[in-house]
């Protein structure tokens, strides 16, 4: 069995003024720092054997707030980690991007089913390379929402908190079970 803790970053600027970040690269304020040493003091009780991330440097740097708490350097980054791709909406706000594209279909999104297969595969990748181990993944929230969307059979996760951590498990048979959805028992 391989576990788990899906964390999101922790907020940035754009998160803070409710701007659509996707691909783009915006860094963690403060605050989002303070939420990457909370979600540290949540992860501290349990032995974690790797600690990998998104490439975007408010995942990376997350992850390296983390991993100084509790002990673990993180080894790698994954390109299919990234937030998925807003296109011409990256930037505006949720409104703005509304008023533009009230079907919410921006130029250039990428489709969640496409996000999801390629956070999916990752996993599975890291499970198959690392079996029985205790995983931290620092990803975005589309990507966690877009991972538990398929585990659970469903598109109505609840959104996921900025550094809100999300627990799953694959067993030997490839089954996938949600423990946990931003630190809820689900």
């Amino acid at each position: 069995m391989t576990h788990f803790a899906l964390v999101r970053h922790g907020e940035t600027d754009w998160n803070l003024h409710g701007r659509l970040q996707g691909s783009s690269d915006i860094p963690l304020n403060d605050t989002g720092r303070g939420q990457a040493r909370e979600a540290a003091h949540e992860l501290a009780g349990r032995t974690w054997d790797l600690l990998v991330s998104s490439p975007l440097s408010r995942a990376a740097e997350t992850a390296d707030i983390i991993g100084e708490h509790i002990g673990v350097e993180r080894t790698a980054t994954y390109p299919a980690l990234a937030e998925r791709h807003y296109g011409a909406a990256e930037g505006l706000t949720d409104y703005e991007a509304y008023y533009e594209w009230p079907h919410g279909m921006y130029p250039g999104l990428e489709a969640r089913a496409d996000v999801a297969e390629r956070g999916l595969a990752t996993l599975l990748k890291l499970h198959r390379e690392h079996s029985d181990s205790d995983v931290i993944v620092v990803s975005h929230g589309g990507v966690i929402r877009a991972i538990l969307d398929v585990v659970l059979r469903t598109r109505r996760s609840p959104r996921i908190l900025n550094a809100g951590v999300s627990t799953v498990s694959i067993d030997a048979d490839e089954w996938w079970r949600v423990h946990s959805i931003n630190g809820i028992d689900v």
